[in-house]
């Protein structure tokens, strides 16, 4: 066995052995389901989320202490999550779905609906998800442990569809700097956390289009952690940024889910297979909806959009890589905006988000 799988399988071993250890002590908290925003067609709906127990976290505010923020964000990461326990999922037509927790508590579903439910808001359609049952050393009524997994499904006016990175491309994380990362992460929460100007405006022009209506879905596709999505979750609605499906990523460093290209290796490829195989799924699924691309220079998104561009020729309408002020990374990005300019694929360096918005404007993208 890999030492990184033989490093996984133990940490999942020990966390088991101390949810266990919770649970017979009573200690263990309430258990919750965290179904994530998904999305899906009037004929498929893809369904996440976790069965965990509830982290204790306390609602942020925009004056708390470094010290309380780094307490919320231990309480994020160190989750007691359930193993082994069936869900069910059932809509409007009477049909049930089962599923069952994998070894870190997350489950997912694909489910064919006959119908539609009818929708809670716009574009997103609710789906009862409920523990059916748990494992044997955990003796908890399962009745109130439920939730609604909500589902985005693009109208048929949809002009587009729109895939953002987080990290650098909506906030500052200085992703290229591990100690200004790990600061920023750690001691800061949604209510701290700023966008970079203008990016608000411009995503919400970009959902309307050019007809003016909320219809071209957001999708946000991130390397950070699911243990980080309620913050995440928190900081988009806070700042009135389109909201979307959060395609976050298993900390588990023994799944990839792809190959990256060749000469792509260490974290930059862990990054790499992840973005990729979850943009791949989203242009499988919506195989006659256009789509624009927006990440940063910090990390590997330039190259991610550009194998992107490769395999689903013709798809994509524009790409917007924000530059993060690193000469080196600025550098690498050049060359595959004049490859792709080649292919009719228009890439822009961008400093800030007014000179994107503007060049969108020229495309007819926006108005």
């Amino acid at each position: 066995m890999k030492l990184p799988a033989a490093l996984s399988n133990l940490t999942e071993w020990t966390d088991h052995l101390f949810t266990r250890f919770s649970a017979r002590r009573g200690w263990l908290r309430p258990l919750q389901i965290d179904a994530y925003r998904s999305y899906g067609t009037a004929a498929k709906f893809y369904i996440k989320g976790r069965l965990l127990a509830d982290p204790g976290l306390t609602a942020a505010t925009a004056t708390d202490s470094r010290w309380r923020n780094f307490r919320s964000m231990v309480r994020r990461f160190n989750s007691r999550e359930v193993a082994g326990a069936d869900l069910v999922a059932e809509l409007p037509d009477g049909s049930q779905h089962l599923v069952t927790t994998d070894d870190e508590g997350y489950f997912t579903l694909v489910i064919e609906p006959h119908a539609l439910p009818a929708p809670v808001a716009y574009l997103w359609y609710p789906v009862p998800v409920r523990v059916a049952r748990l494992p044997q050393f955990l003796k908890l009524p399962t009745e109130a442990i439920a939730t609604d997994a909500a589902v985005l499904v693009p109208p048929a006016s949809a002009e587009f569809g729109v895939i953002s990175d987080l990290d650098d491309t909506v906030f500052e994380t200085s992703a290229t700097n591990i100690f200004k990362m790990l600061g920023r992460v750690l001691f800061s929460n949604a209510q701290s956390k700023q966008p970079f100007a203008g990016v608000a405006e411009f995503y919400r022009r970009l959902q309307r289009g050019r007809n003016g209506l909320p219809d071209n879905p957001f999708f946000f596709v991130s390397s950070s952690p699911w243990n980080l999505y309620d913050l995440l979750d928190e900081f988009l609605r806070l700042h009135e940024i389109p909201t979307g499906p959060l395609l976050l990523r298993d900390l588990s460093i023994a799944r990839p889910k792809t190959t990256p290209p060749p000469g792509v290796t260490g974290s930059a490829a862990i990054h790499f297979a992840h973005k990729l195989h979850e943009i791949d799924d989203l242009l499988t699924t919506y195989p006659r909806l256009p789509f624009v691309l927006l990440g940063d220079s910090g990390q590997e998104d330039a190259r991610i959009y550009r194998e992107v561009v490769r395999r689903h020729p013709g798809r994509i309408l524009a790409i917007y890589i924000r530059d993060v002020q690193v000469p080196a990374r600025a550098l690498l990005v050049g060359p595959i905006v004049e490859e792709l300019g080649r292919e009719n694929v228009p890439m822009l360096l961008v400093a800030d988000y007014a000179t994107a918005a503007a060049h969108a404007a020229e495309l007819g993208l926006v108005v």
